[in-house]
Order: structure tokens, then C-alpha cells, then sequence
């Protein structure tokens, strides 16, 4: 679905990606594990174009997306769903109003056809439309807006969903949710996903790849089984919650 090709980036004189090569297949959940500001949401930010790479080549479906101009750009985006960390809601907005704004924007729909789908999606990840559509962001618990974000990102019935650590800050039974619908999602549509997440146990629970990024390269690669046994120390120390040191690769 996804293809990274040798894939480069830096920010000034600070390198990123340092030749990135990673495969998402479609109809699979990748989880893309690493430390903290190593690179994993440089990578999915490539993934829809909000980053250029310095170099490499990046396509989705068979096309190359790395170098095709903003109007061409934005038809890919609509193919592609990003659930941000944080839900990035809009404060000014109510729920209704955020679940509808992306469809609003790129869909004719009548008020009818809109209200029918904005309910449809609150519904799908366990909202009850008649409680929380009136209801403004920051009437919400966090694992709410991250539900609203989720339903925002399904209104265009995206092909991929890109996942930046979407059980961050929830607590375990919130956490729980939202790996089911990653599963649900899969198994139910038949969705892509990329998943970057610090919480080991439920992105063991979600996901059917894996890939380890550390000092900018991709150094391991497998299904659950594969992944867990993997001989590669940084994989090992990352899954037991050890220190990842100074590692050298060749």
C-alpha cells in the first residue's frame, strides 16, 4: 500500500531518517516502535505529504508521491485518514460540527445525507450521537476526543489510517476501545493501518507487522513472533522496557 525507498531526512544539520526502507501492506496494521523524537512521526507525516523527503523515493498504491504537486497531493490525502495524538479537535466546533467539517469540505452531501453520517460515525466508535453532538471539546474526557477524532478521521472513508500513539494519556480501559476498533477496523473494512505507540501491550494486541526504528534506519522487521524473538538488542530491549543504549549497526 505504502512503500518507503531509502528514504532520507534531516532538520538543519540534525538527520532524522537516515535511509529508511519499510513496506505497509494493505489490509495489515503496522506498528512502527522507537524511542522518543527518533523519527516515527517524520515517517508518517512523509506518509501524506506534510514532510518532502531530502531523498528516497515514497509511493503509495505503485505511485510516487514524494515529488507530485499540491493539487495532486491533496487527492491522495483524502485516501488517507491521520488520527493525531493529541485528537486535534476544534475548539470553536461541537462534536456534530467537528465529525462533519471534512465532509463539509470535500463531499456534496445534503443536510439529511450529513446528519445521517455524522451519527453514523459517532456511533461506530461508541459514542451515542443524541448525548455527545451538542457537546464541545472541552466538555470531554481525553478518551472522548480521541473517540471524536477517530470518527472525524473515518468521515471520508479513508483506505489507510495513520495512528500517532492513539492510547497516549488513556486509561486502560479507553486504551483497551480503541485497540478493538483498530482490530474491528481490519478485520470489519478491511483497513490499512500504520500505528506508532509507546504502549507495548496494546500495540501487541493490534497489530499484524512490526518495525523498529533506531538512529534513523529501520533495523528489524516481522509478524508478532518473528518481532518478539527477533536477536536484535535493541528490539529486546525496547519490548522489555530496558534502556536502549549506544548500539552500533552495519
Amino acid at each position: 500500500m505504502i512503500q518507503f525507498e531509502n528514504v532520507t531526512k534531516s532538520f538543519g544539520n540534525r538527520p532524522i531518517l537516515r535511509g529508511v526502507n519499510l513496506t505497509i501492506e494493505k489490509g495489515k496494521t503496522t506498528v512502527i516502535f522507537g524511542v522518543s523524537g527518533g523519527g516515527k512521526s517524520t515517517i508518517i507525516k512523509h506518509m501524506v505529504g506534510l514532510l518532502k523527503p531530502d531523498r528516497g523515493i515514497i509511493r503509495y498504491q505503485g505511485r510516487r508521491i514524494d515529488n507530485i504537486n499540491e493539487q495532486e497531493l491533496r487527492e491522495i490525502r483524502k485516501k488517507i485518514g491521520f488520527l493525531f495524538q493529541s485528537g486535534a479537535l476544534f475548539d470553536s466546533m461541537n462534536i456534530g460540527e467537528n465529525v462533519a467539517f471534512p465532509m463539509r469540505e470535500h463531499q456534496k452531501l445534503t443536510p439529511k445525507e450529513l446528519n445521517r453520517k455524522i451519527d453514523e460515525k459517532l456511533t461506530m466508535v461508541g459514542l451515542e450521537p443524541s448525548v455527545v453532538r451538542s457537546l464541545y471539546p472541552e466538555e470531554l474526557s481525553g478518551g472522548m476526543r480521541k473517540r471524536v477524532g477517530l470518527a472525524r478521521t473515518l468521515a471520508l472513508e479513508p483506505e489507510v489510517i495513520l495512528y500517532d500513539e492513539p492510547t497516549s494519556g488513556l486509561d486502560p480501559v479507553t486504551s483497551d476501545f480503541i485497540t478493538q476498533m483498530i482490530c474491528r477496523l481490519r478485520d470489519e473494512m478491511g483497513m490499512t493501518s500504520v500505528l506508532i505507540s509507546h504502549d507495548i501491550a496494546e500495540s501487541f494486541k493490534a497489530g499484524d507487522h512490526y518495525a523498529m526504528l533506531f538512529e534513523g534506519v529501520i533495523v528489524a522487521t516481522g509478524d508478532k513472533a518473528a518481532f518478539q524473538a527477533s536477536p536484535n538488542e535493541v528490539v529486546q530491549q525496547f519490548i522489555h522496557a530496558r534502556s536502549v543504549g549506544p548500539i552500533a549497526f552495519h
